[in-house]
C-alpha cells in the first residue's frame, strides 16, 4: 500500500498576531512544523502548538527559519553555512524543549521558506543544516525538497531524509519550485490542485509550467496553514487520498511500519 505524510507549518502566530486555524487543521494531518521564533511564533505559542498537536495525536517538527519577522521569512539573506548550522541548532533546541516538557518526541526538521530554498540549491547550506540536525539527534528525519540538496545533505550525514511535494506550488523543468517572484507560482484551482497530489503520489510524476511531466519523488505533501482555504483543502486532499488507497500517515509511523 502506498503511503504519504501530510505535513503543515503551523505556530505562526506572534505575540497580539494571528495567523492561520491551527485547531481545525490540526485533526486533518499528521506532521506539524512548528515554527521557532526566528520567522515566525514566540514562546507561548510554540508551547500552545506543541500541546496542540499532542492532543491530536500529531507528529511534531521544528520550523527553523531565518531571522527575519517582518518578511516572514521568505526574504533571502546572505549567511555562511557556520551561520546555518547555528541558527538551526537555535531554533530546532528550543522547540525541544518544549517537546520535551511534555515527556513527547520530536520526529523531524523542516527549514521554513528562504533558508529551504536556498539550501535546496546550496550544497554548504544544506550540509550545515543536516549536520546541526545530526549533533541534535541523528534519529530526527531532514525533511526537504524532493532531489535537493537538502535530500542529498541528509543521506551524507547519515540523517533519515523525508522528500517533500508541494499541493499548491507550480514546479520547472528541474523540479525546483517556480520562485514567488515569477507569476504562476500558486496554482489556485482547488481541483488543479488535487489532480497534482494524486499524479506526484501514485504516479511519481509532476506537471511542470513548461507543459512537461518530470519524475518526483514524494514522501510527504505540504500544506500552507496560512492559506485562508488551508483547512477545507487539507480535507479533500486526504478525503481524495484514502479513497484512492493511499495511506495518509506520519513519517515515524511509515518508518515503524517499514522496519
Amino acid at each position: 500500500m502506498k503511503t504519504v505524510d501530510l505535513n503543515c507549518d503551523l505556530g505562526e502566530s506572534f505575540g497580539a498576531y494571528r495567523l492561520g486555524r491551527d485547531e481545525e487543521i490540526l485533526p486533518l494531518i499528521t506532521s506539524a512544523n512548528i515554527a521557532c521564533g526566528f520567522h515566525a511564533g514566540d514562546p507561548g505559542t510554540m508551547s500552545r502548538t506543541v500541546k496542540l498537536a499532542l492532543e491530536h495525536q500529531v507528529a511534531i517538527g521544528a520550523h527553523p527559519g531565518l531571522q527575519d519577522l517582518i518578511g516572514f521569512g521568505r526574504r533571502e539573506i546572505k549567511l555562511s553555512p557556520r551561520e546555518a548550522y547555528e541558527l538551526t541548532i537555535y531554533q530546532v533546541g528550543a522547540l525541544w524543549g518544549f517537546v520535551r516538557a511534555e515527556g513527547a518526541v520530536l520526529q523531524h526538521v523542516k527549514p521554513h521558506g528562504a533558508l529551504y530554498n536556498m539550501a535546496a540549491v546550496s550544497a554548504g547550506l544544506a550540509e550545515a543544516i543536516a549536520e546541526a540536525v545530526y549533533r541534535i539527534d541523528p534519529e530526527l528525519i531532514l525533511v526537504g525538497l524532493a532531489g535537493s540538496e537538502l535530500i542529498r545533505a541528509a543521506k551524507k550525514t547519515g540523517l533519515q531524509s523525508a522528500s517533500e511535494v508541494f499541493a499548491d506550488r507550480t514546479y520547472q523543468r528541474d523540479g525546483s519550485l517556480t520562485p514567488r517572484s515569477e507569476p504562476g507560482v500558486l496554482i489556485t484551482d482547488e481541483q488543479q490542485s488535487l489532480q497534482q497530489v494524486l499524479q506526484m503520489v501514485t504516479e511519481g510524476k509532476v506537471h511542470t509550467t513548461r507543459g512537461e511531466n518530470i519524475d518526483i519523488f514524494a514522501e510527504t505533501i505540504c500544506l500552507h496553514g496560512d492559506s485562508p482555504h488551508a483547512v477545507e483543502f487539507a480535507s479533500s486532499i486526504r478525503s481524495v487520498l484514502e479513497t484512492e488507497g493511499v495511506a495518509v500517515q506520519s513519517l515515524s509511523q511509515t518508518a515503524k511500519r517499514l522496519s
